[in-house]
């Protein structure tokens, strides 16, 4: 199955979120995902069972419980993928960023932010 079919799903997206910050047990994955997508516990395991067997999941045991983590190397290799994409919105990115610190330096001058701009800002 490729990068971008496992990642297609919803359900999917949704479980490398949970996991992406540390380990989650399975039962943890699947109170959430079946409360979040209305799904089955049989169709959330299945869900897992795919991106564990595509790579972007590993699972350990510990005792009776199923520890969830994301594996980094397949999205690594989707990021190096999009990185030839990257200068169709990175450009516009800076623009933005330029445009909104200049919009609150601006504020900030007027005053406009609550402070006064003779005192400067005790923030």
């Amino acid at each position: 199955m490729h990068a971008f079919d496992v990642l297609g799903d919803p359900v999917r997206r949704r479980i490398l979120e949970l996991i992406a910050d540390d380990e989650k047990t399975s039962g943890a994955v699947s109170d959430v995902i079946r409360a979040e997508f209305g799904i089955s516990q049989p169709a959330v395991s299945q869900h897992l069972k795919v991106l564990r067997e595509n790579g972007f999941a590993t699972v350990r045991s510990d005792g009776p419980r199923r520890l969830y983590a994301v594996e980094t190397e397949p999205l690594r290799d989707i990021d190096a993928w999009l990185g030839q994409f990257r200068r169709f919105w990175t450009p516009r990115l800076d623009a933005l960023a330029t445009e909104i610190a200049r919009g609150r330096r601006e504020q900030r001058l007027s005053g406009e932010d609550g402070t006064d701009p003779k005192q400067g800002s005790d923030r």
